[in-house]
């Protein structure tokens, strides 16, 4: 996902997708298209990228083949003021009304300096968008078209992974127009989704490999908090902080306020080679401000060391960006990670969160997207257990715009116990896709190759979410349900997607259920014979393995398939890699 300065070599050339959100790039002045404000009637202008949702777009197509054009936090359309057919007439958003004026032919370059950019043309006026130049806030009109650099647009997908290029054909044009294709399919992620953010490679943060593994010369070394605290005040963007091995006491919140920038990173990690240091605020009493953590800054990259016995979070997230790698919280008074707040786009990899638990023993989660969150935050690799609440949750409250987050590789297992093993009254979910007070808002989901495992309540849980979940590749096992994905008409998703997944031996039947769903190539589709004889294992506790020295999940056998399995080759093309003439169900493809 770009932010900051914009080069040619970062972008998408993929089809659009209907529904997904972009950022519509100027090819000559490398800046966005914007609306100028939240208003009815704002101008639309060109502006640098800041991440603003004034600066993402929802693409959604019509019946007519036709593109409405929506801003992702007011949802008004991009649309030509007054209907006007003439050349210069400004751009402006306005709610979507189905007019003529709010339609656009995207039309992709073939061939030439601008190839694989597109020239956005008016149903109406057959004009295309175009900018009055490269400045801030220049504006941006129609006019007809001469195929120069202000009337060619890259779009650069924000909610989805470039390379999948399942995207409806919008026309394309190596210099005239052509006719337009009205076929559209949903976005799928693809397995480019870990590499392309870095999760199947060495860490890298400023263009360097594994400052994990060598230690920079330029770098502040601290020992003791009051270091610590000095040198996090004074961070600016491209330091870094190694943190040396041992047990740093706090009673108060460390806050980390001063951001990096997209190329040069904040980097606060353990020294090179020592044991993980500890950061234990057991002396804090029990209170929603007691944070262990507290980040508001962006573009930091934070690394490898524990946070536990905070009197709430062990770490707040509200700031954007962010690398949160090689993570430990644990017996906090609340969720051990929540972002929160518009926080967005921010990458949590190979992390766990286990034994959260509030005196109450029922409010504290392993990891929380929850509130007020942002789009684009991303979980990689991660584990929570033994949280009294959710694994994690999704709960939403007034946030006023379209949030996705997805999750990837990551396990959930026994939330809703005490560390103890005795059960809690927290709700007890491994992955909680959404909720609100009013029961009313959406938080969209993709769930990749994910296990939800001994749950006291639902593997995975709908609560009232309104928005899209999509689960590929799932393990549900001995969950109280499985699941938990149809909450009655009243409530339903507006869609659901499940493929190639397993559900074993829930207490109780699963349910499925929204108002458009694709539930295809599962366990319990298609006559499948099997059992839990069909795997290498089926104990829990392997999921609670050791990580591997780099940080990545362990190595385990569960749910690893037998050969001769009925659930091999079993599965649907869903554009993850496999082997063997069809995708397996279940989380780990055979050999």
């Amino acid at each position: 996902m770009l932010s900051g300065q914009i080069f040619a070599a970062d972008y998408c050339t993929d089809k659009p997708v209907d529904g997904i959100i972009y950022k519509i790039v100027n090819a000559g002045a490398k800046k966005l298209m914007a609306a100028e404000s939240t208003a009815k009637k704002a101008n639309v202008e060109l502006q640098q990228n800041t991440g603003s949702d004034s600066q993402r777009f929802k693409l959604n197509q019509q019946s007519n083949g036709y593109w409405a054009i929506q801003a992702s936090n007011t949802d008004y359309a991009a649309t030509v003021k007054g209907g006007s057919k003439s050349n210069g007439a400004t751009v402006q958003q306005k709610p979507y009304s189905s007019s003529s004026s709010q339609e656009w032919q995207l039309v992709q370059i073939t061939s030439g300096t601008y190839k694989g950019t597109y020239k956005i043309v008016n149903e109406k006026s057959g004009m295309s968008l175009t900018v009055a130049g490269s400045t801030e806030g220049s504006d941006i009109y129609q006019n007809e078209d001469a195929g120069v650099s202000s009337q060619r647009w890259w779009l650069e997908p924000v909610t989805r992974t470039c390379g999948s290029d399942s995207g409806s054909s919008s026309g394309s044009d190596s210099g005239s127009s052509s006719s337009v294709d009205i076929s559209s399919s949903a976005a799928a992620p693809t397995a480019d989704a870990a590499k392309n953010a870095g999760a199947n490679s060495e860490p890298q943060t400023n263009g360097k490999p594994s400052f994990i593994k060598s230690v920079d010369s330029d770098a502040k070394v601290v020992s003791t908090l009051a270091g610590l605290l000095d040198a996090i005040d004074d961070a600016s963007a491209g330091d870094v902080i190694y943190i040396r091995e041992g047990t740093y006491y706090s009673s108060d919140t460390i806050k980390i306020k001063n951001s990096g920038t997209s190329s040069k990173a904040i980097v606060l990690s353990a020294y090179p080679g020592d044991d993980r240091p500890v950061f234990d605020f057991s002396s804090m009493s029990e209170n929603s401000s007691n944070r262990g953590f507290q980040v508001s800054a962006d573009y930091w990259h934070i690394y490898g060391f524990d946070i536990k016995k905070a009197g709430d979070n062990g770490m707040y997230l509200t700031g954007s960006h962010n690398t949160i790698e090689f993570m430990k919280f644990y017996e906090n008074s609340d969720t051990g990670l929540q972002i929160d707040k518009g926080a967005a786009y921010n990458f949590v990899k190979n992390s766990d969160s286990y034994y959260n638990a509030d005196s109450s023993l029922e409010n504290a989660d392993g990891f929380a997207a929850k509130l007020k969150v942002g789009t684009g935050n991303y979980f990689y690799g991660c584990r929570a257990w033994n949280n009294l609440d959710d694994g994690f949750d999704g709960y939403l409250r007034d946030n006023g715009y379209t949030v996705t987050t997805t999750w990837e590789y990551s396990w959930m297992i026994r939330n809703g116990y005490q560390k103890n093993g005795t059960k809690g009254v927290g709700d007890g979910n491994g992955f909680k896709t959404g909720g609100s007070d009013g029961k009313d808002l959406a938080h969209n989901g993709l769930y990749i190759n994910t296990i939800s495992a001994g749950n006291t309540a639902d593997g995975y849980d709908q609560n009232s979410n309104r928005g899209t979940v999509t689960i590929y590749n799932a393990v549900a096992y001995d969950n109280s349900r499985n699941f938990g994905l149809g909450d009655g008409s009243s409530r339903q998703l507006k869609k659901l997607t499940i493929k190639n997944s397993v559900s074993l031996d829930g207490d109780s039947s699963d349910k499925f259920g929204a108002s458009s769903t694709s539930i295809k190539n599962n366990s319990w589709q298609n006559s499948i014979s099997f059992s839990s004889s069909d795997f290498e294992s089926v104990d829990v506790d392997d999921l609670l393995a050791s990580r591997q020295s780099d940080g990545s999940l362990p190595v385990v056998e569960f749910f690893h398939l037998k050969k001769g399995s009925d659930l091999i080759d079993a599965g649907t093309d869903v554009g993850l890699d496999y082997n063997g003439s069809a995708p397996d169900l279940g989380s780990f493809e055979s050999k």
